[in-house]
């Protein structure tokens, strides 16, 4: 694993939070699977999720077989966890105001041939991709990557529920694709819905997945 981290990043230090994601903290679920060789094993990759709880995080970065830089809320960098987000190359990012700086820093990682992960949602809520935002795109389109759509399911308690013991959780891993490279704000837009759709369309895959097996949420 060769792939360039942002600067201050611990590659063993992000090794570890990798092995305790497989290891340690999924045993708090029964995780599974699926597509995972979808994920390209060389060149840069954008990682586009639904996000329906902060476990999706951990859960996708010890789900996925390559180191991933996440574009993570600025809220989560404080105190100790901050600088161990740091450590482990996760980029924060400030919501409602322009901060380029964080893109420019996935940029830098893609290029370099790494992958970056993004909830193109912007913030945790139903998991549904209701309103993708344009990073996701910018960053595949501006680098050469392809994006690989990925959906979640099962960490978020579903409402009036208890306490669940191990529940199941699904990762389905969908295949990579190419965006047009046609400049301009439309052309932008147009790739952006496309994202949107790819990633809306496999979280529906999963939740009829989930269905048919009898597992809710």
């Amino acid at each position: 694993m060769s792939e360039q981290l942002p600067p201050g990043t611990l590659p063993w230090l992000m090794d570890f939070g990798r092995w305790i994601a497989r290891g340690p903290f999924s045993w708090a679920f029964r995780v599974r699977v699926s597509g995972r060789s979808n994920l390209p094993s060389t060149g840069p990759v954008v990682v586009v999720a639904n996000h329906s709880s902060m476990v999706d995080g951990p859960v996708l970065l010890g789900a996925l077989p390559r180191r991933v830089v996440f574009l993570i809320k600025q809220e989560m960098f404080r105190g100790a966890a901050g600088w161990g987000l740091r450590r482990i190359g996760q980029l924060a990012v400030r919501r409602g105001v322009p901060d380029r700086e964080p893109l420019l820093a996935a940029q830098r990682v893609l290029r370099a041939g790494g992958v970056v992960g993004v909830f193109p949602e912007g913030t945790r809520g139903s998991g549904d991709v209701a309103q993708a935002q344009q990073g996701a795109a910018w960053l595949a389109r501006s680098t050469g990557a392809v994006v690989v759509p990925v959906a979640c399911r099962g960490t978020l308690r579903p409402p009036g529920s208890g306490r669940r013991f191990r529940p199941v959780v699904d990762v389905l891993v969908g295949a990579p694709f190419e965006l047009p490279a046609d400049k301009g704000r439309q052309a932008l837009e147009k790739a952006t819905e496309q994202v949107r759709d790819r990633l809306a369309t496999l979280v529906a895959e999963l939740d009829s997945r989930r269905s048919v097996s009898g597992e809710a949420g």
